[in-house]
């Protein structure tokens, strides 16, 4: 009779078949602490998955991710490459690469000699 009550009770948590799919529990174990507990709520509730949509999930995950940023790090690398920009911003505009159409304007560059070696 306690197999049937358990078998009934499965039909009513379909969740629990994923854990057996998946290799991390087996039917003899579940069955053993339906013998023990019952159908007692403390003990199944970490098997019975929550009804969440995947898009919910997502929203948890990446609210869960946003608490655990730090601001302050954040700003300070922000600030690291700020200042790497400015340096190469400077160094650009002091040797006359800021505008690349003014250089080409200059003329066209000549070819350099070819040196021929050992006679070829």
């Amino acid at each position: 009779m306690k197999q049937e009550d358990f078998k009934n009770f499965v039909r009513t948590k379909p969740e629990l078949i994923k854990f057996v799919q998946n290799g991390e529990m087996t039917w003899q174990k579940f069955y053993e602490l339906y013998d023990l507990y019952g159908t007692d709520e403390k003990v199944w509730n970490k098997y019975i998955l929550d009804e969440r949509s995947p898009v919910e999930d997502s929203i948890s995950k990446i609210t869960s991710m946003v608490k655990n940023v730090d601001v302050d790090s954040i700003k300070s690398h922000i600030n690291t490459a700020q200042k790497a920009i400015d340096f190469v911003t400077d160094l650009t505009k002091k040797n006359g690469v800021n505008n690349p159409v003014q250089n080409l304007a200059k003329g066209p560059v000549s070819p350099r000699p070819l040196n021929k070696f050992f006679e070829d």
